[in-house]
Order: structure tokens, then sequence, then C-alpha cells
């Protein structure tokens, strides 16, 4: 995602309140989840209590099975010292228990030569070199030891052994009674009965060396349901733990382990998992996605209402408001009965605001509008009294005698002529705040042309006039220096040559900012000939100065002269920007008049008439 599309996504009021929000149930959630996993702790605590009690229950059997055993090695001891000499009686004695105890693989008595001639099935055997007698005739304490292979029955058994001692105090030997393995483990339906779980619990008794002993399925089916972590004789111990672990299958387990007799027999019961959780598919997430869910399902909620209840009426309103703002004056605001009180009054508001735009903006419209029907009325009347001025003078001028004054009138009253057509191009062109130069000087041309065209006379003109707005302010000299400069072209552009026409070139052209350059040029076409005459009067004549005190006002610059073999007059000036011309209008309209000439006057060395 890019860094405009995550500030765009972090900007909206949808993701700020939801995150706003999330910041709110942040302590609840972390609060929720800790006390979730307390009490998955305290559960797990507490199924791993029960399941000691359990284990204990499990190991009863075997533990009776040894509390009898060790009762019966006893009272044979006691019988056996009073006859260990006489071998047939002993064997009498052995194998008389031996038939009312069939638990027992071996029942013996071994003297402390090791060698068993005294047993209840009649078999002899020497144990001298058997390390676990050399253990046990030197304990003068009951005892017992597991042997997973035993000398006689060479399976794996729980020996028995009780010292045989007489009434002097002296040991001649000792009784071993051996328990086989089958006869300790724990059968599935005998679990099933006890704990009520399925058929996955398994029970192993071991001794501190970690020797397995029994198994509830037999020690080679078992092995998969052992820890992989730990091994049995780091189990062995003291005291009952229970743990939850991995077995060597990679299953999740619970593990007890007790002690039935200390540093000697252990019992080892392995659990499933799921024991103390529940049946139900919640029970078996983890502890901390409940709360995690609930979380999401919370802001899922709050983005939900904000959605509802802030969101898709201020869209709507956004909407509206854009739809406003791009030109369109009908925009209804839909679905306002069901939005927030605040929201409805700010939509009120905003359907109040556009109803006032919308009546400014025709108000506005209308005054803009007599304001250009009375400015082009007044470029009419203009036009209109010029050339009503023009006509006295065509009046007068015949009256006269003087041919001088008939020239002189002349040239009044084409300059008169020529205002005239300026302010009729003036109410013609479209706009008020700015003027199309194309529009106003090609008018020009045309309306100069058509005064100073006859039958004898006529011009060939190429016109290229830009596109560039120009403020009334410019529009007026740059029209009046045109109308000079054509009528001075016209007038030096010298008569026909073989029925070829004189040409005139008039340009308007941009230049690098906002500079505007305006050519004009005469010449006579095919010949090479020159123009008879200069493209204006001489720099002391009329015309010219005429011309200077327009580009004055503009600021620009004139330059003339020869160039290709045409004459040329060409003027540099910066086209003023429009908000600059609307300023000044807006002066004007606050009763400030401003001054339409030139600094000095219209002409140079003419001081401005005084205003009464």
């Amino acid at each position: 995602m890019s860094m405009a599309a995550l500030r765009r996504l972090t900007g909206r009021l949808g993701f700020r309140i939801t995150f706003l929000l999330a910041l709110a149930l942040l302590p609840l959630a972390l609060l929720s989840a800790v006390q979730t996993i307390s009490l998955a702790s305290e559960a797990q605590s507490r199924a791993e209590a029960a399941i000691l009690g359990d284990t204990v229950r499990l190991a009863a059997p075997v533990l009776q099975h040894l509390l009898r055993a060790q009762g019966a090695a006893a009272t044979l001891a006691s019988a056996i010292a009073k006859v260990d000499n006489d071998t047939a009686r002993c064997s009498e004695i052995l194998s008389r228990f031996a038939q009312a105890n069939p638990l027992y693989s071996m029942v013996g008595y071994i003297p402390s030569d090791g060698l068993m001639t005294c047993s209840a099935d009649g078999r002899t055997h020497d144990f001298a070199n058997d390390p676990g007698f050399q253990d046990a005739i030197s304990d003068p304490n009951p005892t017992f030891e597991v042997t997973p292979k035993g000398a006689v029955s060479d399976s794996a058994v729980l020996a028995v052994i009780s010292p045989v001692t007489h009434r002097d105090g002296q040991r001649s030997g000792i009784i071993s009674l051996a328990i086989p393995q089958h006869a300790l483990e724990v059968s599935q339906a005998g679990i099933k009965t006890a704990t009520g779980i399925p058929n996955s619990l398994r029970l192993f008794t071991f001794d501190s060396g970690g020797n397995m002993l029994t198994s509830t399925n037999g020690i080679k089916a078992d092995q998969g349901y052992l820890p992989v972590d730990r091994s049995l004789k780091a189990l062995a111990g003291h005291r009952s733990t229970a743990f939850t672990g991995r077995d060597a299958l990679g299953r999740k387990r619970i593990f007890a382990v007790v002690p039935i007799v200390v540093n000697k027999l252990y019992a080892l019961s392995s659990w499933p998992g799921d024991y103390g959780r529940g049946t139900g598919m919640l029970s078996q997430l983890p502890p901390i996605v409940l709360p995690a869910l609930m979380a999401i399902v919370s802001l899922f909620a709050a983005w939900m209402a904000a959605e509802r209840l802030v969101l898709r009426h201020i869209r709507r309103l956004r909407h509206a408001i854009r739809a406003f703002a791009s030109g369109s004056r009908v925009v209804p605001v839909k679905g306002r009965g069901h939005a927030p009180l605040e929201i409805a009054e700010v939509e009120d508001s905003f359907e109040r605001m556009t109803e006032t735009i919308l009546r400014d903006e025709a108000d506005l419209e209308d005054a803009v509008h007599q304001k250009e029907v009375l400015l082009r009325e007044v470029h009419h009347r203009i036009k209109n009294n010029l050339q009503l001025i023009a006509s006295i003078m065509n009046l007068q001028m015949r009256r006269e005698k003087s041919p001088e004054v008939k020239a002189i009138m002349k040239n009044l009253q084409d300059r008169v002529m020529s205002l005239a057509t300026i302010h009729r191009g003036l109410y013609l062109t479209s706009g008020v705040s700015d003027v199309r130069a194309d529009e106003l000087l090609a008018g020009i041309v045309n309306q100069v042309l058509s005064i100073s065209t006859t039958e004898e006379r006529s011009f060939k003109v190429h016109t290229d006039i830009a596109d560039i707005l120009l403020t009334p302010d410019q529009a007026v000299p740059l029209s009046l220096l045109l109308t000079e400069a054509l009528t001075n072209a016209m007038k030096y552009a010298g008569g026909s040559h073989d029925g070829a026409q004189p040409e005139l070139e008039v340009t308007l052209a941009r230049e690098a900012g906002t500079g505007a350059v305006l050519r004009l040029s005469n010449s006579l076409p095919g010949t090479g000939a020159s123009p008879t005459a200069p493209l204006a009067d001489e720099p002391s004549g009329f015309g010219s100065h005429l011309i200077r005190a327009f580009a004055q006002q503009l600021e620009g610059t004139v330059r003339t002269g020869i160039e290709d073999g045409r004459y040329l007059l060409e003027l540099h000036f910066s086209v003023t920007p429009l908000s600059r011309g609307e300023a000044s209008r807006s002066s004007a309209g606050a009763g400030v008049e401003p001054d339409p000439r030139p600094p000095g006057g219209l002409i140079p060395g003419v001081a401005p008439a005084k205003k009464v």
C-alpha cells in the first residue's frame, strides 16, 4: 500500500473512530485476556490435581498387591524361621501358601549362601551371584525390587522380600514373593470404570531407576504415550507431580506421577490433553481467542454504529457539497429524516447557505447583465455621437474654400471616425471585464478598410491576431494606436502597380511571460518595389506623435524601420493581468474615479484638462 493510500485510509472518520474505540477497549480486552488465561491456568491446575487423585486411585490395586505381598512375606518369614533347616517342611509350607495365593509366580526361601532349595514348586536356583540378592541379603528391612527379567520366571516381576530372622536375632536368609507383571496391570475396562473417560488413558509403573514394570496395554504398545522430553528416571522423586507436555507421537497430554513406594515404585498416568476442558468446540480454542473475538465484535459493532449514525449522513452531505461546488445548482439532500439531530442541523444550515448563495448569484448576474447592457449602450451612444460629429465636420468641410483647412478637417474627421470604430468594436465584443483582442482588432481593421477603400484604391490585408484577453484600459489605447498606424499605412502605401494591390499585414502575438507584440507592415507585392513613403508620418508628424503617446499609455516601446524590403512598425508591451483591471474597476465602484489617460495627458506635452 502506498503512503498516499495509507494516509487516505487513516484520515477517514470511520478509521479514526474505530481506532479510538480500540484504544478505549484495549484495557478491557487485556484484562479479559489476563482473566481468561488465569482461569484457564487455574482450571488446568485443578485438572492436574484431579488427575493426581485419579492416578492414586488407579494405582491403588498395585499398592494393595504390594501390601498383601509384604504381609504374606513377613508371615512366611516367621514360619520359615522355625523350620529353615527342614527343607521338606519348608517346601510344604510354601507350597500350601502358593496354592492358596495363585497371584505369585514364585514363592521361595533363599538362604544366606544364595542356593534356593526350598520353594513352592520344588525348583532350585543359585542366587549367589545375583546383585539383587546381594542387596536384599544385606538389608535388614523388608523391601522389594522391580526385576525386568526374573531369574526363575524369566519375565518382569515385582519381587517382595522379607528377611528370615531367628529368635536369637540371626538372619538365615530371605523370603521372596514374585508378582508377575500381568497381575499388576490395570486393564482399560478398569480404567474406564474408575475414571469414566475414554480408553485413551494409559497407566504405567516403574522403579527409581527408570525401569518400566507394567503398562495398560503392554510396554511395547504404550511407548508412544510416554512424555517425550522427560525420562522415567527423572520423574522418580519424593512427591506427586502433574504436568502438561507432548508424548512421543507429538500429542498434547497431561502426565501425573505418584510414588507408590518412595524411592522404589512409581505410577505414571498419561491423560488426554483436553481432560477437564469440556467437549464443546469453544473449549478446544486457546484462552486468548475468546477475548480477541469479543474485541473484534465490539469494534465491528462500533464501526457499524458510526457508519449507521454518522458516516453515511456525512457522505451524503459531502456529495451534495461537492456537487454544489462543481456547479450544480440542484442539490437535494435526501434521507434527512433519519440523520441525528446535530447532522440534520448541519444539513439545514447547508441548505440555507445554498439558498442564500443562489439568491446572491442571481442578484449578481442581474447586476452584471445590467452593467453590461449599460456599458454597451454607453459605447453605442458614444459611437453615434462621434459619427454625428464626423457628419457635422463633413458639412463644414463642404463650405470651406481653403484646401489646407479641408485637409486638416479631413484628418480630424478620420480620427473621429476611428474613435467611433473603436467604440463600435467595444460594444460588439463579448465580455465586460475583459476584451478579446482577436474580436476587437479584427473588427477595427475591417472598419478602417471599409472607410478608406474606394473603387480606385483597394488593399490586400493579411491578419493574424492571437486571442489575447485585454483589460479595457489597454484595449482602448491599443485600438487607437492600431487605427492611427493602419490609417498611416494605407495613406502611404502608394498606388497600384500593373494592377497589383498594395499589401498590408497586421499581427498580434504572445511573447515570453506576459509580453505581446503588435506588428504592422506595408509593401507592394510581386514587384519588389519599395513603398513611396514611410509607414507613418515623419517622427515630428502628428500621427507619429499620437502613436508614441498610445505606446506610452501601454507602457510599451515602438520600433519602426525596414525589414526584408518592408516598412515595419513593431510595438512591444506587457499584457495587464485581468485581476488588476478588475481591481481598478472595483476601486472606481467604491467612489475612486480612475483617470483613463496616461500620465501627462493622452499626448505628451499636452496637460490634461482640469476636472470640474
